[in-house]
């Protein structure tokens, strides 16, 4: 992928000369030092863009160097209530702060002035994001993967991604930890049973696994080609080695367009539905707590939110009154 064009001289809306070298400076900076990624990098530029062209408004005139130097906390908060009123919310607004900070920072390390109003401003707090759990039907159908997902996969490929994404819905992993099992670790194939997994913190705890979950492992690892041992990876990749996540999310990908899913279907969105729909069959709250493997009973009650949500939602659009 082509990295965002950072040359000195880029022609920036509202800042002078001199911070527009210093901006496509900052960028180059960031990627030869800092390693950001192409998407992370036009996302700083386009922040501290848009700060620049509202400076520009605010202040009557191309921001110099001199006038970010010169610029106090109100100016900054005025940027930010303007993002407001564009209607970002305050996650974004943010992470919009966060950029222009970072070339703030990159300016003084420069010896280019003080930028004390940044740091002076309070980042707006961000409200509490819900999970986005994905309705039961489409859960099912995201853990039977098929050959509408992959193009010319081999056999035992399309089985080993249903059984990753089956294991995250029927069991309610972190995608971490379902990479992380080995071959001694794989359930009996047709009973029900329980795994054992390692979670967050080195923390073990016992996990139960469906039939149908233990019979689409069995089924991929039937099918693999590879002879592993016991402490070998029990999901491995075409080469042989410990698969990488990334290869579940760009399946996950294909499935949202195979399924007409939407963006929030990713494979934690799985282990979200996982805890959300126990929930809403019955489930109470420490059990749910012990599978998911949450070490404060808190993390876990963001599940009662979220089911509470669904049904205001139903409420809303059904009752005659609403």
């Amino acid at each position: 992928m082509a990295r965002p064009d950072m040359s000195v001289n880029l022609l920036i809306p509202g800042a002078a000369d001199d911070t527009a070298a210093a901006l496509g400076q900052w960028l180059l900076h960031l990627s030869a030092e800092r390693g950001l990624s192409p998407k992370t990098l036009e996302a700083y530029g386009r922040d501290v863009r848009a700060f620049l062209a509202f400076m520009a408004e605010h202040l009557g005139g191309a921001v110099s160097l001199g006038a970010m130097d010169g610029l106090q906390p109100r100016d900054v908060r005025a940027f930010m209530a303007r993002r407001r009123g564009d209607g970002l919310d305050p996650r974004s607004i943010g992470r919009a702060l966060a950029a222009v900070r970072s070339f703030a920072r990159f300016l003084e390390r420069e010896g280019r002035g003080r930028m004390a109003a940044f740091a002076a401003v309070r980042t707006p707090k961000a409200g509490k994001r819900l999970p986005r759990p994905l309705a039961v039907s489409a859960a099912r159908a995201v853990s039977s993967v098929d050959a509408r997902t992959h193009d010319d996969a081999a056999d035992w490929v399309i089985a080993r991604d249903a059984a990753v994404l089956a294991l995250l819905y029927g069991s309610g992993l972190r995608i971490s930890e379902a990479l992380g099992l080995r071959q001694k670790d794989a359930p009996p194939p047709e009973s029900d049973g329980q795994i054992t997994v390692l979670g967050k913190g080195g923390k073990m705890r016992q996990v139960p696994v469906i039939r149908t979950v233990a019979r689409a492992i069995a089924d991929y690892r039937r099918l693999c080609p590879w002879t592993l041992g016991a402490e070998d990876a029990l999901f491995v990749g075409v080469k042989g080695g410990p698969l990488s996540p990334r290869i579940i999310q760009l399946a996950m990908e294909r499935l949202r367009g195979a399924l007409g899913l939407p963006e929030t279907a990713t494979p934690h969105a799985l282990r979200h539905s996982f805890a959300t729909h126990l929930l809403g069959r019955g489930g109470d709250l420490r059990s749910i707590q012990e599978l998911l493997g949450h070490a404060s009973l808190s993390t876990t009650q963001i599940y009662t939110e979220v089911d509470t949500a669904a049904l205001l939602r139903v409420y809303e659009s059904t009752h005659p009154r609403a």
